[in-house]
């Protein structure tokens, strides 16, 4: 979709999808307009609660399973599991993605990650073809007047031009850009210091695993510390997203994350998209 500025104004129902980096700020403004007549719509608590709920629930249970005590309560039926995911949390989906590397070290060998991963990727893709049908529920169940959508940083990542072409037919694409290097190396310390599971495209994965497992004298995935390999890896990942987000951002307008920092409320943001489309 693309605007002058009057057109924009008078779009009376805005739906934009807001694509970046992980930290760069999405989910700091879909909070925030969730305040105001937005209906938040969160790729990952979607993932969690339709296309991974199960996977997830059946991965905390093996584990219960091995605890005599909760196994004997799990296979008597006297106690259930459920999967509490949050919109502004997804922490049981990545849980369930992980993080490659030895399993004695929290970590998940390379086969089982393969697997979670492209569990992950389906489920994505899936949510995003919802976007459609969520923009309708938003108004017509819950009354809604405007829709965000708050894509995980890996929507670049997917490989499935049907996604995009859908998500640029009925939103406004906006690129959350990072600001500058201070900026980009900000957001890399900030990944490193907590490394949290990650999404990589298959070959991306298998070429930096391949080098790292030669710098560091290894022979498979799983001799590596976890953390240790996400921390190395997030730089490298953070820096081959780049030309594939500033492709996405063509179809869409762009803001730096030092812009979206000083939004504090819906007028402010609907002020800085009406800046981006004066400058595109």
């Amino acid at each position: 979709m693309k605007f002058s500025v009057d057109e924009f104004r008078r779009w009376p129902h805005k739906k934009v999808t807001l694509i970046g980096m992980s930290g760069v700020g999405k989910t700091y403004l879909s909070s925030l307009l969730r305040e105001h007549d937005w209906f938040h719509y969160a790729g990952d608590y979607r993932i969690g609660t339709r296309y991974l709920d199960e996977a997830i629930l059946d991965m905390i249970k093996a584990q219960a399973m091995q605890v005599p005590f909760l196994r004997d309560l799990l296979r008597k039926d006297w106690i259930y599991i459920r999967n509490n995911i949050k919109i502004n949390d997804p922490g049981p989906v990545l849980s369930f993605v992980g993080k490659l590397g030895n399993p004695e070290l929290g970590g998940v060998e390379l086969e089982d990650f393969h697997r979670r991963q492209a569990a992950y990727r389906e489920g994505e893709i899936r949510a995003m073809y919802d976007v459609p049908d969520f923009i309708e529920k938003a108004r017509q169940i819950y009354g809604y007047g405007h829709f965000v959508n708050d894509v995980g940083g890996s929507l670049c990542e997917l490989d499935e031009p049907g996604v995009i072409d859908l998500l640029v037919e009925h939103t406004l694409m906006l690129y959350i850009k990072v600001t500058d290097q201070e900026e980009e190396d900000t957001l890399i310390r900030r990944a490193q210091k907590a490394p949290k599971p990650l999404y990589y495209r298959r070959a991306f994965l298998e070429e930096q695993l391949a080098v790292y497992l030669r710098e560091n004298g290894f022979e498979y995935a799983a001799q590596m510390n976890p953390d240790d390999f996400t921390r190395w890896i997030f730089p490298r990942l953070f820096r081959s997203r780049l030309p594939r987000y500033e492709a996405l951002a063509r179809q869409g307008y762009t803001v730096t994350s030092k812009e979206v920092a000083g939004v504090r409320d819906e007028q402010d943001f609907l002020a800085l998209l009406e800046a981006a489309i004066a400058r595109d």
